[in-house]
């Protein structure tokens, strides 16, 4: 028997933060499986407003409010990160947002990558993606 004849569909968990776009194009703002929370790739929508600023610094810290709402929902917290994938469509605009980055991370320290690759909408400028394991 492997582990996924073991596993309860209980332990397997979908987040929505309530955005069409997900159910548009079918997938979920968060997993949790079991102690692991998969966040999907996150931008700076303020999903109650359904605005977004032209800033990307502004658009990493709406992301990161985003991705914290998630994790709340999964039971954990950005301290249980333990790995960050950060996508930008430009290179330049990594820099500014590190201050950003060290305001959440500092002590958390995650596994962490960088793309370069072009996002969905143009006024994105940002995505972020976690993986935590509930402590």
């Amino acid at each position: 028997m492997n582990d996924n004849e073991n596993r309860s569909p209980m332990s397997r968990q979908l987040i929505s933060s309530g955005s069409s776009f997900e159910r548009e194009v079918g997938y979920s703002r968060a997993v949790v499986d079991g102690d692991w929370v998969f966040v999907s790739g996150t931008t700076g929508f303020n999903y109650q407003t359904m605005t977004i600023s032209e800033d990307v610094v502004e658009q990493a810290e709406q992301c990161f409010q985003n991705i914290i709402a998630a994790l709340s929902e999964a039971g954990c917290t950005l301290r249980d990160v333990v790995r960050v994938r950060y996508i930008l469509p430009d290179r330049n605009d990594f820099q500014p947002c590190w201050g950003v980055f060290r305001h959440y991370f500092e002590d958390v320290r995650p596994a962490s990558t960088m793309f370069v690759a072009g996002l969905a909408d143009p006024r994105m400028k940002i995505e972020i993606e976690v993986t935590a394991r509930k402590s």
